[in-house]
């Protein structure tokens, strides 16, 4: 897949598995699992980008005597979810321009 491609999306899942509610990094990549693979190398990179685009923000707290950053998504986060809904449709579109000649060889 293509790498800016692949990037953009997994943003977007990081966002959506804290939507709901405040998690932190090891929660976000179980919660994550089922739907898509993503390494702890791979997710921290993307929480400090998303953090210095506004779109989450952090907090530490103590759990069992160790500091813990929780993220929590923001306003600015919301919205890139909703833009990636709307854009969505424009990619099924991509995908079936794309796909369209397959389906006439089968």
């Amino acid at each position: 897949m293509d790498i800016q491609l692949k990037r953009g999306l997994l943003d977007v899942c990081v966002l959506a598995a804290i939507k709901n509610e405040d998690s932190y990094g090891y929660q976000i990549i179980k919660d994550m699992k089922p739907y898509v693979e993503i390494s702890e190398s791979t997710l921290y990179p993307i929480l400090r980008r998303l953090e210095g685009a506004q779109l989450l923000t952090v907090r530490k707290a103590e759990h069992n005597g160790r500091l813990r950053k929780y993220y929590h998504i923001t306003p600015q986060g919301l919205q890139r979810l909703e833009d990636f809904k709307a854009e969505w449709n424009e990619i099924v579109s991509i995908y079936q321009f794309v796909t369209r000649e397959d389906e006439s060889h089968e």
